[in-house]
C-alpha cells in the first residue's frame, strides 16, 4: 500500500463503521456501546480510485496510564506515530465535546497531515456540530456517513489533497486455501511412481492464536513482535477484535492473528461477546495453523478440549501451547502430566505437537515456532498413490475388514485426493457397510504409519461400479 492512515476521534463517533466502510467488509466490531475497539486494527482501504492502509483505533479518553483506558490510549497514539496521515472523526450530530477539543489540540501538535471528518452528518439537526468543528482549527470539516457511505467522493478528494498527489498515486513497481484437490501427478498417477512435492518453506504462514480468556494470547503475541503492539492486562476478556500483525521468522513471513478469548456457549449472554467470538471464529477459517493457547496452572478445562475439538473439525493444523510456564514449580512432573491427559483426553488428535511456553519471560517460543512450522508441513502432506496402495494392502492383510451379514468387505484402491488437511479415498464394496471402529484403525494407521500427528485425516470411502448394474436381463 502506498501510505498509512490511522482514524481516531473519541468513544463512539463512528469509527469501526468508517473503517468497514473503506476496507469494503465488516471486519471491525461495531455496536452502540461505547469503547467496543481496543486494540489497533490494520486492513487494507478502498476509495474511488486510492488504495491504501487503513488503521482502526480505539476511542481517545483523557484517564490516568495504568487504567485499560489509558492503555488503550497509548496505542492509539502508537497508531498516530505509525500513519503518514489521521482521519480525525467528530459527530456532527452530538457536536463538539471538551474531548475533541483536547484531542485536536494533540493532533495539531503531532505535526502529521490532518483530515477532519464530520460523521453522522446525514441525521437531521447535524448542521450545528458541522460548523462547530471548524472552531478546532484543523481545516474544513469532511461532511459524511459512514454508516450510508455518503460524502466519500469528498473525504477521497481530502485525503488527496493532505497527502500529496505523488503519495497517493506512486507508479506500479483472503480464507486461508483449504480442501486442496491433489492432481494424479502430483502423487504418482495412475502408474504409481513415488512422487511425493516437497514442502514451500518460503510461503507466508497464516496462524491464529485461540484459546479461553487470560490465557496469554496478546502477551505470547507481543513477545513474539518484541513490542508492546497488543493490549494486554490482568483483566480478562481485553481483546475484542481478532488483530492480524505480520513478522518474519527465520526469514518466513507469519501472519499471526490474536483473537477473543472463547468462553462456554452457555455463559456467552451479552451481544458483544458474541460478535467478539464470531470473529474469532472467521480468524480460525482464515488460518492454516491454530495455536491453542492453555494456561499451564489450570489445564484441560472443558472448554479447552472444546476449542481444539472446534479447530480440528474445521479442518486446520493444530498445535497445543501451554503457557505461564515461569508460573510452574515441578515442571517435571507437570509435564508428564500434560502429556499423559493430552493423549488420554484427546484421542482424536493423537500426537498432536504441545509446547510449554512463557510469553512474559519468552521461554520455549522458538520450539512453538518450530512446532508451528512442522504441522503445517504434515497438514500439506501429500502422499503417492503407489505407497498408498501398499500399505492399504499390508493393513488389510493385518487386519482385515470385518464380515457383514457374512459378506467379507473388500477394500480394493486407495488414493489421496486432497490436502490441507489431507484427505484419502478408497474403493472398496459395501461402502456404508464398514464399521466406524475400522475407519478408526484405519486413520490411526495413517497417522502412525505415514507420520501425520496432530492434523485431521478424512477417509471417504466410494463404492465400487458393478459393470452389469444397468444392464438389462437376457431373456
Amino acid at each position: 500500500m502506498s501510505f498509512t492512515v490511522a482514524i481516531v476521534g473519541r468513544p463512539n463517533v463512528g469509527k469501526s463503521t468508517l473503517f468497514n466502510r473503506l476496507v469494503g467488509k465488516k471486519l471491525a466490531l461495531v455496536d452502540d456501546t461505547p469503547g467496543v475497539t481496543r486494540d489497533r486494527r490494520p486492513g487494507d482501504a478502498k476509495l474511488i480510485d486510492l488504495r491504501f492502509t487503513i488503521i482502526d483505533t480505539a476511542g481517545l479518553e483523557e484517564t490516568g496510564p495504568d487504567t485499560l483506558e489509558g492503555r488503550m490510549r497509548a496505542q492509539t497514539e502508537m497508531a498516530i506515530d505509525d500513519a503518514d496521515l489521521t482521519l480525525f472523526v467528530v459527530d456532527a450530530k452530538a457536536g463538539l465535546t471538551p474531548l475533541d477539543k483536547t484531542f485536536g489540540e494533540l493532533l495539531r501538535r503531532s505535526g502529521k497531515p490532518v483530515v477532519l471528518v464530520a460523521n453522522k452528518s446525514e441525521a437531521k439537526g447535524s448542521d450545528g456540530g458541522f460548523y462547530d468543528a471548524f472552531t478546532l482549527g484543523l481545516g474544513e470539516p469532511v461532511p459524511i456517513s459512514a454508516e450510508h457511505g455518503q460524502g466519500m467522493i469528498d473525504l477521497r478528494d481530502a485525503i488527496v489533497s493532505a497527502i500529496g498527489e505523488d503519495r497517493a498515486f506512486p507508479e506500479d513497481i483472503d480464507e486461508a486455501e483449504t480442501d486442496v484437490r491433489v492432481s494424479a501427478d502430483e502423487v504418482g498417477g495412475e502408474a504409481g511412481e513415488d512422487i511425493e512435492p516437497e514442502y514451500d518453506e518460503t510461503k507466508p504462514l497464516r496462524v491464529a492464536i485461540v484459546g479461553r480468556p487470560n490465557a496469554g494470547k496478546s502477551t505470547l503475541i507481543n513477545r513474539f513482535l518484541g513490542e508492546d503492539r497488543l493490549l494486554t492486562g490482568p483483566e480478562a476478556g481485553i481483546t475484542r477484535d481478532s488483530i492480524s500483525v505480520e513478522w518474519d521468522w527465520r526469514g518466513r513471513t507469519i501472519k499471526m492473528f490474536d483473537t477473543a478469548g472463547m468462553r462456554r456457549k452457555a455463559r456467552v449472554q451479552e451481544k458483544l461477546e458474541k460478535l467478539s467470538v464470531a470473529d474469532a471464529l472467521r480468524a480460525i477459517r482464515f488460518a492454516e495453523t491454530v495455536v491453542i493457547v492453555f494456561d499451564a496452572t489450570i489445564p484441560f478445562e472443558k472448554q479447552d478440549l472444546q476449542i481444539v475439538d472446534l479447530v480440528l473439525r474445521e479442518g486446520r493444523a493444530a498445535v497445543l501451547a501451554f503457557n505461564k510456564w515461569d508460573l510452574v514449580e515441578d515442571t517435571q512432573a507437570v509435564l508428564a502430566d500434560l502429556r499423559e491427559k493430552t493423549d488420554r483426553l484427546l484421542p482424536q488428535a493423537r500426537g498432536i505437537r504441545a509446547v510449554p511456553i512463557s510469553g512474559q519471560t519468552g521461554y520455549g517460543l522458538d520450539k512453538l515456532m518450530q512446532a508451528i512450522i512442522d504441522t503445517d508441513r504434515t497438514w500439506n502432506k501429500r502422499i503417492s498413490t503407489a505407497k498408498l496402495n501398499r500399505w492399504l494392502e499390508h493393513t488389510q492383510v493385518q487386519h482385515p475388514p470385518p464380515a457383514v451379514s457374512g459378506r467379507r468387505i473388500k477394500l480394493k484402491y486407495m488414493t489421496q485426493v486432497k490436502a490441507r488437511p489431507p484427505a484419502f479415498m478408497i474403493s472398496c464394496t459395501r461402502a456404508d457397510a464398514l464399521p466406524e471402529s475400522y475407519v478408526r484403525y484405519l486413520t490411526n494407521g495413517l497417522r502412525v504409519d505415514f507420520q501425520m500427528p496432530g492434523v485431521p485425516i478424512r477417509i471417504h470411502f466410494k463404492a465400487a461400479e458393478n459393470p452389469f448394474e444397468n444392464r438389462k436381463k437376457k431373456r
